[in-house]
């Protein structure tokens, strides 16, 4: 049952309706979309999303599938059904092509029965074979004209005509060159057709030196077409050939419908069949646009929805190059009605109508924007009360129409129903409308209905928390900055954070004291835990995100080590053997040299001189494979100043020597500067020097980095291009890109990586977040690259 009767209006699932006409090739698939309905069949809805899914594969695999000629030719086959009456030839080319596509169609799912059963399935309903495309084919061309061998009558016609129009052409051809010489002819006249006749253009003066019969005359009047007396009789036999050649094509398509008219129930249960795989294409292109998937569809009733979006809004949003936040929904048997609460202009509506859409897509058999893993579950009965529902014509004010909503929610609801209610219990006086908000909500929790309510009533809330099977939900608020964050928490109740609101808007505080008196105490202090409880939860979400963006550092500098540590006992290995091979060759070397200075020494028996030159050599070969020793460079020393250090001076770490200035002293420690980077550290670690210390240090240090702040200034570019560039080469132009931007004091930097898989997007962006020196990322204008770009804004 669903309610009202506008519930597609409602919840613009008429808008979604239009979008998949607009992916259908032809009227076929658009009468399926418009019979497209809610659905109670837990079996239906399984395979309608079955289906839909196989076809979103296809698509997604790339082959070939048959995407045109979807024609509904009912109007023919209704026209062919009479005895006696005939189709003609476009009206039968049309069907050829439709009838090519369905045999194409019933081909691929054939070759392809294992890998889209569900889509196999639908087979079941063709009962069609190909005699009449074949037997279409043998009497129309690839145009869809008439072929000449479609009868033995209509090749001998067709010969003769053929034969005639060759002997007129050439008698027309003879009697225009003869007038042309005599100058009877326009000079840029041609032979040409009038009345269905082939004539030659005369100027009107000349028309009555030619016998003829004159069938037309140009605008001026001063040519006439005149068909000389000597094709008369070839012209007229032209014409009756075109008559048997008109009545033979008559004769054939009243025999080639004939032969097609037993077959006209079985071509409407196939057109059935090439609309419903139409209409199926259609919803899985829509289901690719909007990032739909299949959920897991359960009997028991239960919603676990991860990452759920309105596929309108999300539309919306692109074009303006936002982004929507996604909504995580989790409803049971313990908790099936889910009262939200929060400001105005948080959120609550959007949510409502997010899983209101959701859910009517699922029963209408079309893929949901969530995730794949999401749990879905299908109820008999769609109720929802939103809007302003007021009728002049029956006398209902709005908060009327709202009971009538509610009289028929709480008589007819029952645990196979869901219902959404939007601003629960608003349109009269607060006191009396919360409470009987109340008593309504207390009887839906008792038909054991699941739903979703938004409201503003504290009481509800306080309900919710204490019934079973009811449940609070609150929208996030950032309160510092007046931003509603889109975020639905489940468990809590959320605060208005009116009095917040109207605080930082600047409302006077006698104001604010005096609703504070008049709203009560323990009011004012529920909604002061609220407030504090949003704040916490806001701090430790932020912590929960740094840790685990700490925890990504952590694992790829983990990684990095490892890599490192395998690439250096790879190479020690190497270096080892290198050198051991180059120690034995040095070995072997003196050894034979020695041998060698031996033999020479005996042979020479001992000669003082000769033995002296030989040591010499020896001693030479030595000093040649001696290890050389390295002379340490001579550390620089920097003149240390005695005396306390104060705010302002200029100091040396002893540990690293960096050169700093003192910013702030707090007891044992001092707040230094080096350059941007500020640090606090123990005075123990740090020696006084001079202003003329310190400059010597900072040009030595300059020389030694190499490092021309004016220079690079020149020669860097705040935007940096990877597109076409590997992952691996990225890492470093981006790092070095960002140090040199932060280096140089810019705030604002864009690296242009392009769409494409988002591959380099997310490697880049990845690695931007783990830097220290970078505050924020975002997207670029949509005008301007959009998520092809980021943009990069660096710490202060």
């Amino acid at each position: 049952m669903l309610y009202p009767q506008n519930v597609e209006e409602k919840i613009s699932f008429t808008k979604i309706r239009e979008l998949i006409k607009e992916e259908c090739s032809g009227p076929l698939g658009i009468q399926f979309v418009d019979k497209m309905s809610f659905s109670k069949d837990l079996s239906l809805v399984s395979r309608l999303l079955e289906q839909t899914d196989e076809f979103k594969k296809i698509i997604g695999s790339g082959e070939l599938f048959p995407s045109s000629n979807y024609t509904d030719a009912n109007p023919y086959l209704d026209k062919a059904r009479i005895e006696g009456s005939f189709l003609d030839q476009e009206e039968f080319h049309e069907i050829r092509l439709s009838l090519f596509t369905l045999s194409r169609c019933i081909e691929f799912f054939k070759d392809h029965e294992e890998a889209y059963p569900s889509l196999f399935a639908l087979l079941g309903l063709v009962a069609l074979d190909n005699t009449v495309l074949r037997a279409i084919e043998r009497i129309l061309d690839e145009k869809g004209k008439i072929r000449n061998n479609a009868s033995q009558e209509l090749s001998l016609i067709r010969s003769q005509i053929l034969y005639e129009e060759n002997r007129l052409r050439k008698v027309l051809d003879r009697i225009f060159r003869e007038a042309k010489s005599k100058g009877m002819t326009p000079d840029d006249a041609s032979i040409t057709v009038r009345g269905g006749r082939m004539v030659i253009p005369v100027l009107a003066e000349n028309k009555r030196k030619i016998k003829g019969f004159i069938h037309d005359e140009s605008a001026t009047g001063q040519t006439v077409y005149l068909e000389p007396a000597e094709v008369l009789d070839i012209n007229n036999e032209l014409k009756d050939l075109e008559y048997m050649e008109r009545r033979e094509i008559q004769r054939i398509l009243t025999k080639l419908t004939d032969t097609m008219r037993p077959f006209i129930p079985e071509m409407r249960k196939a057109y059935h069949f090439l609309g419903m795989v139409d209409f199926i294409r259609a919803k899985a292109k829509f289901a690719i646009k909007t990032n739909s998937h299949k959920p897991i569809l359960k009997k028991e009733r239960q919603l676990q929805w991860s990452d759920a979006r309105h596929p309108l809004l999300e539309f919306a949003l692109k074009q303006v190059g936002k982004k929507v936040v996604p909504l995580n929904l989790s409803l049971d048997h313990n908790r099936r009605l889910l009262v939200i609460s929060g400001p105005n202009a948080g959120g609550k509506s959007v949510t409502l109508k997010t899983v209101a859409l959701a859910q009517f897509m699922l029963q209408c058999g079309l893929l949901v924007p969530m995730d794949s893993h999401s749990v879905c579950t299908v109820f008999d009965d769609f109720f929802i009360d939103i809007g302003d529902e007021q009728n002049i014509e029956n006398d209902l004010s709005t908060y009327s129409s709202h009971l009538m909503s509610m009289k028929h929610f709480t008589q007819f609801a029952d645990k196979k129903s869901i219902i959404f209610i939007d601003e629960f219990g608003t349109g009269t006086e607060p006191m009396f409308g919360g409470a009987i908000a109340e008593g309504i909500l207390l009887a839906l929790n008792s038909t054991g209905a699941y739903g979703v309510i938004t409201t503003h009533y504290g009481n509800l809330k306080q309900v919710a928390a204490k019934n079973q099977g009811l449940v609070n939900g609150a929208m996030r608020y950032d309160v510092e900055k007046l931003e509603p964050l889109y975020q639905l928490d489940i468990g809590k109740p959320g605060s208005s954070f009116a009095l917040e609101i109207a605080s930082k808007i600047g409302i006077a505080k006698d104001i604010i004291d005096y609703a504070k008196e008049h709203i009560g105490e323990e009011r004012v202090k529920y909604d002061k835990i609220l407030t504090k409880l949003e704040n916490q939860m806001a701090q430790q979400e932020s912590l929960l995100l740094e840790n685990k963006r700490k925890e990504r550092i952590l694992d790829q500098r983990m990684k990095e080590y490892a890599e490192m540590k395998e690439s250096l006992e790879q190479n020690k290995k190497k270096y080892i053997q290198e050198a051991k091979t180059e120690a034995k060759a040095l070995l072997d070397d003196v050894n034979r040299k020695i041998e060698n200075t031996i033999s020479e020494i005996r042979r020479t028996q001992a000669d003082k001189d000769k033995a002296k030159e030989l040591r010499q050599e020896v001693e030479q070969l030595k000093a040649k494979v001696k290890p050389e020793k390295k002379t340490p460079a001579p550390e620089k020393t920097i003149k240390v100043i005695s005396g306390e250090i104060a705010v302002g001076d200029h100091v040396r770490l002893k540990d690293s020597g960096a050169i700093a200035e003192v910013m702030a002293l707090k007891k044992n420690e001092a707040e230094i500067s080096i350059g941007d980077l500020k640090s606090n550290v123990k005075l123990n670690r740090l020696e006084k020097i001079s202003l003329g210390e310190m400059k010597k240090e900072k040009k030595s240090l300059a020389r030694r980095v190499g490092f021309d702040t004016n220079a690079k200034m020149m020669d860097f570019s705040p935007n940096l291009d990877i597109r076409g560039k590997r992952a691996e080469e990225i890492i470093s132009l981006v790092q070095n890109f960002v140090d040199d931007g932060f280096m140089l004091g810019l705030k604002d930097l864009r690296i242009v990586h392009g769409k494409g898989d988002g591959i380099l997007r997310e490697i880049t962006r990845n690695l931007l977040r783990s830097m220290n020196s970078v505050s924020k990322l975002e997207d670029e204008h949509a005008d301007r690259g959009g998520a092809g770009v980021t943009l990069v804004t660096l710490k202060a």
